[in-house]
């Protein structure tokens, strides 16, 4: 390398260091004399203080008249140890922070987004199994809110019509021959029956079976109830329409608790299992946080997105979790059943292709260690090996420590 290159490389590092040895520049009208005798330090060389690769074995000035830095045996030792030496004032301007290696449990959040479902086991379709016509229709109007057994509409089937008759007649033929012989009377309660289990096999409830039979005659329309409280979700019935059996008059959902499907992408799958707790957000309400449970993990994955779709169970008391809103997931998802040794994720130097902590051997002495990580979560890497539990490392600063060792390395080399 020419001097030229190697004054422009250690310029780039001077101005990354700057805030650090900028520090120790002495701006007082004298300059430094060499350590005298019986000095515990020993001189060795004077630096240029603008990182410039200039020394000097006597104090001098630059051009702009700063003095030269002196350079000692022992920071030299040091940064030939693979350490590096940084004096108190600094590290405490500088605000270096030290934590200890410890044992902990890692968690690591898996975050995911999705939008509110119905839960497809509460619901429910109204279509009725008999030809009719609508004579009067109740619940008008879709997105509307109704309770179980609550009338949504009065129909008229002639079919229905018949089938009540029926059942009076059979109910009435059994009053009359209960005092015949024992082989009539239950072939009366037979027909009874039958006429009976059609109108159920209908979806006639018991209550107005029994109005029915106080009545003594066949009411021309009957009562289609909801089979359950919610929310009509789809309305397809008009007043005075035909239906045929099995179409769909109403899609009425309970919305009591609700889905939210989330699409988690598969490097995090691994991590994902059924009765995790989720914590979820929604763009509708910000700031409000609501707590479910994983409740399925769907066995297919997305091929477009590479995300498996994920179902997470939530209560909805009072509504407000309504079907289609954004929603933001997050998993808590522990990387192991026991504690490992870790470091705060911002201790570790990862330059791609190694990582390395700054371990604290002394007061202002660090000591750069590589390490193999492992795990990351909760603002916690677990480290496989490199350090030992009870050491402490650089949590705050490191970068610029770094950079003050790379400095005096660089200046080192272009004092030999």
């Amino acid at each position: 390398m020419s001097i030229k290159q190697g004054g422009l490389l250690l310029l780039a590092l001077s101005l990354w260091a700057a805030p650090l040895w900028a520090e120790t520049v002495d701006h007082s009208a004298h300059a430094p004399s060499p350590a005298s005798k019986g000095s515990a330090r020993k001189i060795l060389y004077y630096r240029n203080p603008m990182g410039l690769p200039d020394t000097s074995p006597v104090p001098k000035k630059d051009g702009m008249g700063m003095d030269y830095i002196p350079v000692y045996a022992d920071e030299v030792a040091t940064a030939g140890s693979g350490a590096v030496k940084i004096a108190l004032d600094k590290v405490q301007k500088l605000g270096v922070k030290t934590e200890e290696v410890a044992l902990r449990p890692v968690t690591r959040t898996i975050r995911a987004v999705g939008t509110v479902q119905v839960d497809e086991r509460k619901l429910h379709i109204v279509s009725p199994k008999y030809e009719g016509w609508i004579e009067k229709l109740h619940a008008d109007a879709t997105g509307q809110s109704v309770k179980k057994g609550q009338t949504l509409m009065e129909v008229y089937s002639p079919a229905l019509v018949l089938a009540q008759q029926e059942y009076l007649a059979a109910h009435r033929a059994e009053a009359r021959l209960k005092d015949a012989d024992q082989e009539t009377r239950l072939m009366a309660g037979e027909l009874a029956e039958s006429a009976l289990s059609r109108l159920r096999n209908w979806d006639i409830g018991d209550e107005q079976i029994k109005r029915l039979r106080n009545q003594g005659k066949a009411n021309k329309s009957l009562s289609i109830i909801s089979p359950v409280s919610g929310v009509i979700l789809e309305k397809s019935a008009i007043q005075g329409m035909r239906f045929v059996p099995g179409e769909m008059l109403y899609r009425i959902a309970d919305l009591s608790t609700v889905w939210v499907l989330a699409d988690v992408f598969e490097q995090d799958m691994g991590m994902v299992r059924e009765g995790q707790a989720a914590e979820v957000t929604l763009s509708a309400m910000p700031g409000k946080i609501f707590h479910g449970r994983v409740g399925f993990v769907y066995p297919t994955l997305t091929s477009e997105t590479r995300t498996v779709k994920v179902r997470i169970e939530m209560p909805n008391p009072d509504g407000t979790l309504r079907p289609a809103l954004y929603a933001t997931v997050q998993l808590a998802a522990p990387t192991g059943n026991s504690k490992v040794m870790t470091v705060a994720d911002s201790a570790v130097l990862d330059s791609g292709t190694r990582q390395v902590v700054l371990v604290e051997r002394g007061e202002g002495l660090y000591e750069p260690r590589p390490v193999r990580i492992g795990s990351k979560g909760g603002g916690y890497v677990e480290i496989l090996d490199g350090v030992k539990v009870g050491e402490k490392v650089v949590v705050r600063a490191n970068f610029l420590i770094d950079a003050e060792a790379n400095l005096k390395a660089a200046l080192g080399h272009f004092a030999h």
